[in-house]
């Protein structure tokens, strides 16, 4: 008999241990003496005591969780029912007490500074993000433009897997800050009907309606969801409208499919940058310029007039031991930027496929799970942007040009195709191996089409990214990791539109001229890569849980970013620099007189070190952008009534502005509380929600700059505030 019918046979007996406990009890009563029959012949009949054996299906988010687990790194699940029990307005409240993982809002937008790792620490708010690759229910959001953030609506999500570093191989990504996974309810873990309604400080409301149901082999769900806020910032209005669904089918025992819908559109002001000294003065000041745009009838916005994300995801199971996952995406995301004298609008339309094979087998008596997938992102035609004269000018190349005049046209094309393979080998009993390589195929291309440059830019480039991981169990409860892995991160196509060079103001073609200080063309940017190795722990002993990593990654060719001029940024690649970093969480139950009656230490601690090696001019400054510390914790209290209540803080420590390092936001402290009821007997639950207690004035996002010593004075105006004391409550109820 061969491995895999070795394996079968034994995943086949293990599926029978229901009716092999009740064929082993008959043969017990079978085996009694026969005299027991003959003893009395009279007796008509003898009464079996029935044996019922009872099962559990795992939820959806259970069996992430153990495969997250099986990851000789660093991961970490969020689910619904821990992000339901306070304010869901973004993205920032889900991935709240997610060690390695920043994730900080200005203004309370969607745009998030999202990093891992040090991913993307060059970018501020309101970027495409960078550095991750973000999914919904295992298909790609992120593309060869980066990833648009107006489709991630937290609501309606059932959980969050987030695979740090090179730990996100299988998923196909192969960035340095790894994945973020969004799994959206069904209809098997959705209510039939269900109603939440949220509001509070500076105007914000929210509310959402959903259902969701199994009906014979179908199920659905569908959310809608509809947000404002006035903001606590001057120019931070803003207004959010979605719908999110999924129909999922059962066509056999064998094949299942679902169709994902997910449609959005937002409308955020835009306040622009601060100093230091106005954010300390008065956070909820807008910038001058912006104000005087907004006085003169041009407030600056940022608009997603509504984008969609369509996929189908299909699933073969070709035998007991191995499966066959196969998906489509198509993606659509136009944009239009108002927040300068320009007006930017943008056009991307992207198509994925995905495809992954995984099977079980014992070689040489020991298991193996084999992962071969393909993911495959691109543009479906060129993507472009139009640059519009939005604000008139009295001086200058562009004075006296009328609003509306076009200035600019570029158009970018890209694909990010990833073909991976990984094994993982029960080495002895409590040893694990794995192993895989990524072929990596990268083509970006970009032209600016008017005013004509003739300067077309193309590349196409094949790499590898191998990998090889130990993991090894102390205990049942207790594991040990480490791994050794390589990252490549291409730079987001319309950022190799760069300056310099750009457009003179003396050019005699007046076209050329009115295009002014704008990139002429495309740089030969180079993709970033890197070899991280990592170290860890997770586990749970007595009554605490713990997640631990330790990393140290050598980067070279970094993509780095810094805004020249308001509205205008230059794209390189640094020096090598390294990234290395330590990942803590940890979870102690301090009093449980039972499941629900508990009081429970949530913590976890961030340490990113960031730095040059060797450069030339920064010899080894701390890259900007992020903090080099942040900690965070909450005390919760559950009572088996249904309340419970927590006390949270959130501490970060200075974090410089600009590479060299002369210009820092200082050290803050936030703390917060909430309160809340959960009787899902009864179909509703409540919350009161404390944010930022004490009112700090705080800088919630950092906007990286070369030398902010340098003139002119608006270099200082690197930063977005937070938001002050606020409070905010929310009502659930699901209808049974």
């Amino acid at each position: 008999m061969n491995s895999a019918n070795r394996h079968k046979r034994h995943k086949t007996d293990i599926h029978a241990l229901p009716a092999l406990t009740a064929l082993a009890t008959a043969a017990v009563l079978c085996l009694q003496p026969a005299h027991a029959q003959q003893s009395d012949t009279s007796a008509s009949s003898t009464e079996l005591n029935s044996v019922e054996v009872k099962g559990r299906r795992l939820k959806a988010a259970e069996v992430d969780k153990r495969a997250l687990e099986a990851v000789s790194g660093g991961t970490g699940q969020v689910k619904a029912e821990d992000i339901e029990k306070r304010r869901v307005s973004t993205n920032e409240d889900v991935l709240k007490l997610q060690p390695g993982v920043f994730a900080q809002s200005s203004g309370g937008s969607d745009g998030l500074k999202i990093s891992i790792r040090g991913s993307a620490v060059n970018r501020g708010a309101n970027f495409f993000r960078s550095g991750i690759l973000f999914l919904f229910d295992d298909l790609p959001v992120t593309g060869p433009g980066g990833t648009p953030y107006e489709l991630f609506e937290p609501l309606g999500i059932d959980h969050v897997d987030i695979l740090r570093g090179p730990n996100a191989f299988d998923l196909g990504s192969a960035t340095l800050g790894g994945a973020i996974n969004y799994h959206t309810k069904t209809g098997r873990e959705a209510a039939p009907f269900e109603v939440r309604v949220e509001a509070g400080s500076f105007g914000y409301r929210k509310g959402q309606v959903s259902s969701g149901q199994v009906l014979g082999d179908w199920d659905y769900y569908v959310s809608l969801t509809k947000s404002h806020r006035d903001g606590y910032q001057d120019l931070t209005k803003a207004d959010t409208t979605g719908i999110a669904g999924n129909l999922g089918w059962r066509i056999n025992r064998d094949i299942e499919t679902r169709f994902y819908l997910r449609y959005r559109k937002t409308e955020n002001q835009v306040p622009g940058n601060l100093t230091l000294a106005q954010i300390l003065d008065d956070p909820t000041q807008a910038n001058p310029v912006n104000i005087g745009y907004k006085n003169a009838g041009y407030a600056s916005t940022r608009i997603q007039p509504g984008s969609t994300w369509l996929a189908n995801k299909t699933t073969f199971r070709i035998d007991d031991s191995s499966k066959l996952e196969a998906g489509l995406v198509w993606h659509d995301y136009p944009i239009s930027i108002q927040s300068t004298e320009f007006k930017a609008d943008w056009g991307y339309t992207d198509i994925s496929a995905t495809l992954n094979y995984t099977r079980d087998d014992t070689i040489f008596g020991r298991a193996s799970k084999t992962t071969i997938g393909l993911l495959n992102t691109q543009h479906t035609d060129d993507g472009w942007q139009k640059q519009y004269q939005r604000v008139p000018q009295t001086s200058g190349a562009r004075a006296g040009v009328a609003v509306g005049t076009l200035i600019r046209e570029t158009h970018y094309n890209g694909a990010d195709r990833v073909i991976h393979a990984s094994n993982d080998l029960q080495a002895t009993d409590n040893l694990w191996v794995t192993t895989g390589v990524s072929a990596i195929n990268v083509e970006r291309s970009a032209e600016v089409v008017y005013p004509a440059t003739n300067n077309p830019y193309s590349r196409n480039d094949w790499t590898f990214a191998p990998r090889l991981g130990l993991r090894y169990n102390l205990q049942p409860d207790i594991q040990v990791f480490g791994n050794v892995s390589r990252s490549v991160e291409p730079p987001n196509d319309w950022s190799i539109v760069t300056t310099p060079p750009s457009f003179s103001a003396s050019d005699p073609d007046i076209s050329r001229r009115r295009a002014a200080g704008q990139a002429t063309g495309a740089l030969d940017i180079k993709d970033q890569t890197a070899t991280t190795f990592e170290i860890g722990t997770r586990g749970t002993a007595g009554s605490h849980t713990w997640t631990l990593s330790a990393y140290y990654a050598k980067v070279w060719n970094e993509l780095v970013s810094v805004e020249l001029t308001p509205g205008v940024r230059s794209e390189s690649n640094a020096t090598p620099t390294i990234h290395a970093g330590i990942e803590a969480g940890l979870e102690s139950k301090l009093w449980e007189f039972s499941p629900k009656h508990a009081i429970t230490l949530t913590q976890t601690y961030t340490l990113n070190d960031f730095r040059f090696r060797g450069d030339p001019v920064f010899g080894s400054n701390q890259l900007p952008g992020l903090p080099r510390h942040v900690y965070q914790a909450s005390l919760g209290y559950e009572h088996p009534s249904g309340f419970y209540s927590n006390l949270n803080l959130r501490y970060s420590s200075k974090a410089a502005s600009d590479y060299a390092n002369t210009y820092y936001a200082p050290s803050y402290a936030l703390w917060g509380a909430t309160f809340g009821i959960n009787l899902p007997e009864q179909g509703w639950s409540a919350y009161l929600d404390f944010v930022n207690i004490g009112d700090k004035k705080y800088v919630a996002v950092i906007n990286p700059l070369w030398n902010a010593t340098i003139a002119p004075a608006s270099n200082k105006e690197r930063f977005n505030p937070g938001d002050g004391f606020g409070v905010y409550a929310g009502v659930t109820y699901r209808f049974k």
